[in-house]
């Protein structure tokens, strides 16, 4: 009968297990240039993602079930040249900031990249966050952006950490698929993209354009970038007045609004959806 090897690190109080816990911290985050991964799924993406030519994951700390349980997963971490660490439920718990750990936490190196690159790449769909400050709203568009094909998602200066657990774990893995620059001014990343023929559109509820009539008018297929702004306020009229127009998305029912990652994903849906047609995704019931 196998028995489960005893954990390595079993104290909170060591330097290896300090030195991650301060890492849920901004400033240590933006200090050290590392940012945590907790749980499998994100493990895992972390594990098999390559920046510049360098793994994304520096090290791994796991559970003894877990990394029974996850055994592809600390095999391909240590493939990539992390450290393994086999820790006690207490240790990965004081790591961990969730409530109920999954027994995996990676701690892995910054991946954004130069927003140059960004326009370099002439991306086709691009989600543009004016300052959203939810990291659960932030994680859950760039989500959003990763399954509609974005091809880019960008981060103002004036928005959250890309890299806060909470916005880690919302984006469920989708960080480690596509381009995201971070720290760029609204009137920048406009400008930039504007000069790439991109087309940009403010997403607000009290748009002058309805989205339902910019499709039907086949306006949506070129390359967009869709701004998304502040949860409780939207975007400020200085902002609105950056972009090429302000759209807002149909309410059919009596719902007074959507929240920000609803609007998001409709919104990049239907840009996907006309970016993929040959008409420009022009209306059933027209002529």
């Amino acid at each position: 009968m196998n028995r489960m090897p005893t954990p390595e690190l079993i104290s909170p109080r060591s330097s290896r297990v300090l030195a991650a816990r301060r890492l849920a911290k901004r400033n240590f985050r933006g200090k050290e240039r590392l940012f945590l991964a907790e749980g499998p799924q994100a493990a895992r993406e972390a594990a098999e993602h390559r920046a510049g030519g360098s793994a994304t994951l520096v090290e791994l700390f796991a559970t003894p079930e877990a990394a029974e349980r996850y055994a592809d997963i600390v095999g391909a971490a240590r493939d990539a040249g992390a450290r393994v660490h086999l820790a006690s439920e207490q240790v990965v718990a004081d790591i961990s900031t969730t409530v109920t750990p999954q027994g995996l936490v990676g701690i892995c190196r910054f991946l954004d990249t130069p927003f140059e690159e960004v326009l370099a790449a002439r991306p086709r769909l691009v989600a543009l966050l004016a300052n959203v400050r939810d990291p659960g709203n932030a994680g859950t568009v760039l989500r959003c952006a990763d399954a509609a094909g974005a091809e880019a998602v960008v981060l103002t200066d004036a928005s959250v950490d890309v890299y806060n657990p909470k916005a880690v774990r919302a984006s469920v893995g989708s960080l480690f698929h596509l381009p995201v620059a971070v720290g760029v001014s609204v009137e920048r990343a406009v400008e930039g993209l504007r000069a790439e023929g991109v087309r940009v559109l403010a997403a607000d509820g009290a748009g002058d354009r309805d989205l339902d009539a910019e499709l039907d008018k086949g306006t949506m297929g070129g390359p967009t970038a869709w701004v998304f702004g502040n949860e409780a306020w939207g975007l400020p009229e200085e902002t609105r007045a950056l972009t090429d127009a302000v759209v807002r998305v149909p309410i059919h029912g009596k719902a007074e609004s959507l929240n920000l990652a609803t609007a998001a994903a409709v919104c990049l849906y239907a840009s996907a959806r006309a970016q993929r047609a040959p008409a420009g995704c022009r209306s059933v019931t027209g002529n």
